[in-house]
């Protein structure tokens, strides 16, 4: 009849409670509190028992450690017994001597690791002694007995407390974790508006620098800087044209001299080695050196390849190398010609270049071109990292409302009852 009516009715509902978020921690603090109380009154007498058997094996271990053994019993028993008893008294102090410890979760694998220890007692050495000392060892075993009893009964109150703890753990993470993602979405929305205001400033200068750099295309002084500019490219023009001179004059003889230098490493001439290569040197060399100092080069060099060339040792195979070693010595003359009108025409272009760079209307466009350019990669940056933290917020934004019902459910659990949140005005961020 009684199975009747419960299922007429079905299950009682839990009973629906509405409370404010901000209760959550109170809650989690009671729960807690609530689920040591019962742990300490369901542990509270096996873990006396427990004692208690302790006590009782130590007293029993005494007794056993100054027990005059029978009479009548076999030699063999008595050698047995004589050379067991010290290691079964040993082991069993080892085991029984440690303090349990006065928490509970603590006192269980203190008990359960001294139990192991006396059971490996019994089994190992006592096992010699149970004909010797039959009252003795049977108290033991009893005494160990009913302390895995009690620890069976621990175990189940422990295996509760642990489920409802880590229930309780579990809310404080997500309570934690929900207000961790709000504070973070409120430092997110002012970070985001310091960025708004960078981004507006940096905008706007890069807007006035436009400004400015159009109002210079007009400026009355940028007609002189064009035409500077213009004298700038024609120097470096005839400059190039006579670089391009010199460069194949200096590789037609290098090419030259460095055939001469193999012969002479043949001929272990080392003199000869040493002019050939520094004129390869200062011909090869990216400074450009000085002219004086190549004339005298070329010119201790030419004879040693002049010779190995009329000794049939060097052939010359095109119209460039019969023209540079049929004179060398105007072809000397001209390599420090051409060597000075370059440092000199060098010299020209670098004194244009000065003057163009510091042009007002130049240096002033140059300038604002630079700073545009940083200002740019400033805006990038912090448009990129605008972007990052609306992603975020927007995903946090998401994922608040899903904690909170995650939340209220999970608090609802461990109160055995429906929960509702009360609901908050928040101010949009």
């Amino acid at each position: 009849m009684r199975d009747f009516f419960k299922n007429l009715f079905g299950k009682k509902e839990p009973e629906t409670v509405v409370i404010s978020r901000d209760a959550v921690p109170g809650i989690i603090a009671d729960m807690e509190f609530a689920a040591r109380g019962t742990l300490s009154k369901e542990t509270e007498s096996p873990e006396r028992a427990i004692r208690n058997a302790v006590a009782q094996l130590k007293l029993i271990v005494k007794t056993l450690a100054n027990a005059e053994q029978d009479p009548e019993i076999h030699p063999k028993l008595k050698t047995i017994a004589k050379n067991t008893l010290p290691q079964f008294v040993r082991a069993m102090n080892s085991a029984l001597e440690k303090d349990l410890p006065a928490d509970t979760e603590e006192f269980y694998p203190a008990v359960v690791e001294c139990v192991r220890n006396c059971l490996n007692s019994v089994k190992g050495p006592g096992r010699y002694l149970q004909i010797v000392f039959p009252d003795e060892m049977k108290a033991s075993r009893a005494g160990i007995d009913t302390i895995g009893h009690e620890i069976n009964a621990m175990t189940a109150a422990l295996g509760t407390y642990r489920k409802q703890m880590a229930a309780i753990a579990h809310v404080r993470e997500l309570y934690e974790k929900l207000c961790l993602a709000e504070t973070d979405l409120g430092t997110a929305a002012e970070k985001d508006l310091r960025i708004s205001r960078r981004v507006q400033e940096i905008s706007d200068r890069i807007a006035v620098i436009g400004q400015e750099l159009s109002s210079l295309s007009t400026d009355s002084g940028m007609a002189e800087a064009e035409q500077k500019k213009v004298e700038l490219s024609d120097l470096e023009h005839q400059r190039d044209e006579i670089l391009r001179t010199y460069a194949a004059s200096s590789m037609t003889a290098s090419h030259v001299f460095r055939k001469a230098e193999k012969i002479a490493t043949r001929q272990k001439h080392a003199a000869e080695i040493g002019l050939l290569k520094h004129a390869m040197f200062l011909l090869s060399d990216h400074e450009l050196p000085d002219a004086d100092d190549l004339e005298k080069a070329l010119a201790a060099a030419c004879p040693v390849a002049e010779r190995m060339i009329e000794a049939g040792e060097i052939p010359v195979k095109n119209k460039e190398e019969r023209s540079v070693f049929s004179d060398t010595v105007s072809f000397c003359r001209a390599m420090r010609t051409t060597c000075a009108d370059l440092h000199a025409r060098e010299k020209a272009c670098h004194v244009a270049r000065e003057a163009l760079a510091s042009h007002p209307v130049l240096a002033r466009g140059g300038s604002l071109e630079r700073e545009k350019n940083q200002l740019s990669l400033m805006l990038e940056k912090e448009q990129h990292a605008r972007t990052e933290i609306c992603h975020w917020r927007e995903k946090t934004q998401e994922n608040i409302p899903l904690l909170s019902e995650e939340l209220q459910k999970e608090v609802g659990e461990i109160m055995g009852k429906n929960v509702q949140f009360q609901e908050v005005q928040q101010k949009s961020v």
